[in-house]
């Protein structure tokens, strides 16, 4: 019987041992566009082959050249950071949720984006995001340093308002679990270099509960739940764990000692990236990281419980030549390649 690369993601988040670790490995579109120059292959993406598929609710339009609007309204700066960009303006610049009208999910161009996911992906695990999913969405609408200070001197006006980013989010679930996806993931950074945003103590106030809703939905549904969160996020692993959370990522290792999480979560958590876009792909030579995914792989995929995979898409400072040898590499544990 043929192991498909969603059978591999199964295993792995079963914390069995298959037969190869599954690898995912996503590229802005810079590191895109000079790789595909440097390979003179414009399609080389669609041969990685890669383990997962996704589709992500919400939509950008560009409304004049380099600046795109979201869902929200919000207005990012594309003109520097072609893949997300900075918010132009805050919407919300009073904590006063009278100033903004929420909009409504566009649950038909997800009914689309949703049927095209399991209907051309059969073989790979298949993805449903919800991204900016709680703490990021109340940021980008009020601003990051007077959303931490509404945290301390307004903390009803935000419950209110992350109730209705949560409210949002509940209609985009209940749609998603619809189709036979096999994971919801959630977008929401919470974590710096050194610790969480907004410490453990205001995120456990905050945002663990409405999390935690949104997680209950999608297990209630019998499907996986993935979690993306940049920076040190490692003192609340046992929360994420008691909230039934299967999936993390990015697990940097600059900035969380990545064995021990793998000793001590690892029996919960199916660890996803650890290979650092900060300090080992722009850094090193193509052999050195040819041995550095290998060591990876040995020490935190045995027992299953790994997806390798840059701890974020590649950035554009990354040599297209450490590319080729991060994709030649996973491809490498065996001859398991969609050409």
């Amino acid at each position: 019987m043929t192991t498909t690369r969603r059978d591999r993601v199964l295993t792995a988040l079963r914390h069995e041992t298959p037969d190869v670790t599954p690898w995912q490995i996503n590229l802005t579109a810079d590191a895109r566009d000079q790789t595909a120059h440097y390979l003179g292959d414009a399609e080389f993406v669609a041969k990685i082959g890669n383990h997962m598929a996704s589709y992500g609710d919400g939509w950008f339009r560009e409304v004049r050249a380099g600046y795109w609007v979201d869902q929200f309204g919000i207005v990012w700066n594309r003109t520097i950071d072609r893949d997300i960009g900075n918010v132009e303006e805050y919407l919300l610049p009073e904590p006063d949720l009278s100033l903004y009208e929420f909009p409504e999910p566009n649950l038909t161009r997800n009914a689309r984006g949703l049927e095209a996911l399991v209907r051309d992906h059969p073989d790979r695990f298949t993805v449903a995001e919800l991204g900016f999913s709680m703490f990021e969405r109340a940021w980008t609408l009020r601003g990051m340093e007077a959303l931490l200070m509404d945290m301390v001197l307004n903390p009803a006006f935000v419950d209110a308002l992350l109730d209705r980013i949560l409210e949002y989010n509940l209609g985009v679930i209940d749609q998603m679990v619809q189709y036979p996806v096999d994971c919801i993931y959630f977008g929401d950074d919470w974590g710096q270099q050194r610790g969480l945003i907004m410490g453990p103590r205001l995120w456990r106030r905050f945002i663990k509960p409405r999390v935690a809703t949104m997680y209950a939905r999608a297990k209630d549904a019998g499907k996986y739940v993935m979690q993306h969160s940049c920076g040190d996020v490692a003192a609340i692993f046992p929360d994420l764990i008691e909230m039934g959370l299967d999936v993390f990522n990015t697990f940097q290792p600059e900035v969380m000692d990545v064995d021990r999480c793998k000793r001590e979560y690892g029996t919960h958590l199916t660890f996803y990236g650890g290979i650092s876009t900060q300090q080992v792909l722009p850094r090193v030579g193509p052999d050195e990281l040819r041995v550095h995914i290998r060591e990876m792989i040995d020490r935190i995929g045995y027992d299953g419980g790994y997806i390798v995979a840059p701890t974020h898409a590649i950035p554009r400072d990354v040599p297209p030549e450490n590319i080729v040898a991060f994709i030649e590499t996973v491809q490498a544990q065996d001859a398991f390649v969609d050409t």
